[in-house]
C-alpha cells in the first residue's frame, strides 16, 4: 500500500478493476451456495412476527422483491426485509476466521441494486464477491475487538460491506467507491444488548446494514464525499467500534487482494444457532450416539474460548434457562442439552415449546463452562465436552473444527437440501420451490437476471 493512499482507496481501486474472469471457482461456488441458502432462509422466516413487523413498518413501495412476499418495495426496503429474514433465525452462513455474517448483508443489497438499477448476473457476482471479501477482511483487522466494545460485527462491518457490494455491482469509479465506504462508516450501527433478554434487534442488524450500505453507495455514485481514512483515521471506524487494547492490522484489508480469497472460508451452518456453539452440539450428539443419556448425567463441563463467554455462557442463569426461543440460540447450556437429548438443532428445536421443555432445562442446568487458555478461538472453532455420569464415570468428546467450514464443508447437495427444507417450512408450494431453486442456481450466469419479481409469493396473507 502506498503511503499516500488510504486503506479504503486501496480496496476501492482493486474492487473497481475486478472482472468476472478473475473470480476463482471457489468464490463462485460460495456465491451460488450463499444465494440458495439465503433464499430458503428468507422463505422460512417470511411468516414470523419479526418479519411481519419490519414489513409493516416500511412505508415505501417500488419494483424490488422481498422474497416470499407479494408486495413490491423500494430498493432499501427490499434489502432491509431480505436481510432481516435471512439473518433472523441465525441459520445463515458465517465467516470462519472470526464471526461475521456476510451473505445476509451483501446479497440483499446486491439483489435490490440489480432489480432497481439493472445489471447482469456477472455484475451481481462481482458485487457479492467484493462485499463479502471486504467484510471477511475487516473482521480480521482486530479480531474480537468489536464484540468486546459492545457492537455486533455483522451490523457495523456490514454497512461497509454492503456499500462495497453495491458499488461494485453498479461499477462505481474508485473515488466514488472510496466515498461510499466513507459515508457507510457514519451509517454503521448495532449494539449487542439483545443478549440481555433475547429481543429482536440482532435480527434487524443484517437488513439495516444492507439498506445503509445501499444508500451509501448511491450517495457515493452521485458525488457525495466521505472520508478516505474512514478505517484507519484518528476518528475512524476501529477507534469508534473497537477497544484500544486490540490494535488494528490494516494489512488484512490490503494485502493479497485477488490472490488470497478470504471469502472462500465462508461456513454454511448445519444448526440454527450461534456459530461458536456448533462444535459443542456436535460433541453432545457424539456423546448421545455413544450411549450417554441425559438422565444419566451428573454434570457437563464445556471447555471454551474466553472470547465467547460474554455472548454464549454468561449470565449463566439466563443461559441455563433462556428467556425466549431466540435467546436460546445463543445459549451454550441449552445447545448442549439439545444435542444430547434431541441430537438435532434445527428450526424446529428453537421454539417457545422447547425453551420450556422440563427435560431440556433440567439438563441445561447441569452444564457449566471452563475457560481453556489454549482454545484457538477465533482462529478456529472447536468443541470440548466432558460428561460426568451418575456412577462417577467420565466420558469426553472433542470436535476439532467447525463442521460446514473449510475443514469439513457442506456439499452443494446438502445446502440444496437445507434450502428445500427451509422453503417448505415457510409454506412455499413444491412448484415454487423448484422455480426459486432454479433461479438461484443460474442467477450469476444470466445476462438479464430481472425475473425475481415473477417469484413473488401471493400465498402468504
Amino acid at each position: 500500500m502506498g503511503a499516500e493512499r488510504a486503506v479504503a482507496e486501496v480496496f476501492a481501486a482493486w474492487a473497481s478493476r475486478l472482472e468476472p474472469e478473475a473470480i476463482p471457482d471457489a468464490a463462485r461456488a460460495v456465491a451460488t451456495n450463499a444465494l440458495l441458502d439465503l433464499a430458503g432462509l428468507c422463505i422460512a422466516a417470511r411468516g414470523t412476527d419479526y418479519v411481519r413487523a419490519a414489513l409493516a413498518a416500511w412505508d415505501a413501495e417500488g419494483p424490488c422483491t422481498a422474497l416470499g412476499h407479494a408486495r413490491g418495495l423500494d430498493a432499501a426496503g427490499a434489502a432491509l426485509i431480505n436481510g432481516t429474514a435471512a439473518h433472523g433465525e441465525d441459520f445463515d452462513d458465517s465467516f470462519e476466521g472470526t464471526p461475521v455474517h456476510a451473505s445476509a448483508v451483501v446479497l440483499p443489497a446486491v439483489l435490490a441494486a440489480v432489480e432497481r438499477y439493472g445489471g447482469s448476473g456477472a455484475d451481481a457476482l462481482r458485487g457479492y464477491v467484493v462485499g463479502t471479501e471486504l467484510m471477511c477482511r475487516l473482521a480480521l483487522v482486530a479480531p474480537t475487538a468489536i464484540h468486546r466494545a459492545g457492537f455486533h460485527p455483522t451490523a457495523v462491518i456490514g454497512a461497509l460491506g454492503a456499500a462495497a457490494a453495491v458499488g461494485a455491482t453498479l461499477r462505481l469509479r474508485p473515488e466514488q467507491l472510496t466515498s461510499a465506504l466513507g459515508v457507510a462508516g457514519s451509517m454503521a450501527s448495532g449494539i449487542i444488548e439483545y443478549l440481555a433478554e433475547g429481543t429482536w434487534t440482532k435480527r434487524l442488524h443484517a437488513g439495516w446494514a444492507a439498506q445503509a450500505g445501499l444508500r451509501a453507495a448511491l450517495l457515493g455514485r452521485e458525488g457525495f464525499l466521505g472520508p478516505r481514512t474512514v478505517l484507519e483515521g484518528e476518528h475512524g471506524f476501529f477507534r469508534a467500534f473497537g477497544v484500544p487494547e486490540i490494535k488494528p492490522d490494516f494489512s488484512s484489508v490490503t494485502e493479497g487482494l485477488g490472490e488470497a480469497w478470504q471469502m472462500a472460508r465462508i461456513a454454511f451452518k448445519p444448526y440454527a444457532c450461534g456459530t461458536m456453539l456448533h462444535p459443542f452440539i456436535d460433541c453432545a450428539i457424539g456423546l448421545a450416539r455413544d450411549g450417554v443419556a441425559g438422565a444419566d448425567v451428573r454434570e457437563l463441563v464445556c471447555r471454551v474460548g474466553e472470547g465467547t463467554v460474554h455472548r454464549l455462557w454468561e449470565p449463566l442463569a439466563e443461559k441455563r434457562k433462556p428467556t425466549t426461543s431466540y435467546s436460546a440460540k445463543f445459549s451454550g447450556p441449552f445447545a448442549v442439552a439439545l444435542g444430547l437429548i434431541e441430537q438435532a438443532a434445527g428450526l424446529e428445536q428453537f421454539t417457545d415449546a422447547r425453551v420450556h421443555d422440563p427435560d431440556l432445562l433440567a439438563l441445561a442446568a447441569k452444564v457449566r463452562y471452563e475457560i481453556d487458555p489454549d482454545n484457538e478461538y477465533p482462529r478456529n472453532y472447536t468443541g470440548d465436552v466432558c460428561a460426568v455420569l451418575a456412577d462417577g464415570s467420565v466420558r469426553e468428546a472433542h470436535q476439532p473444527h467447525l463442521r460446514g467450514g473449510a475443514r469439513e464443508p457442506l456439499e452443494h447437495a446438502e445446502i440444496r437440501a437445507k434450502f428445500r427444507a427451509n422453503a417448505a417450512c415457510g409454506g412455499l408450494p413444491e412448484s415454487r420451490i423448484r422455480d426459486l431453486e432454479a433461479w438461484c442456481e443460474r442467477l450469476f450466469e444470466q445476462n438479464h437476471p430481472g425475473a425475481l419479481a415473477a417469484l413473488r409469493s401471493r400465498s402468504l396473507a
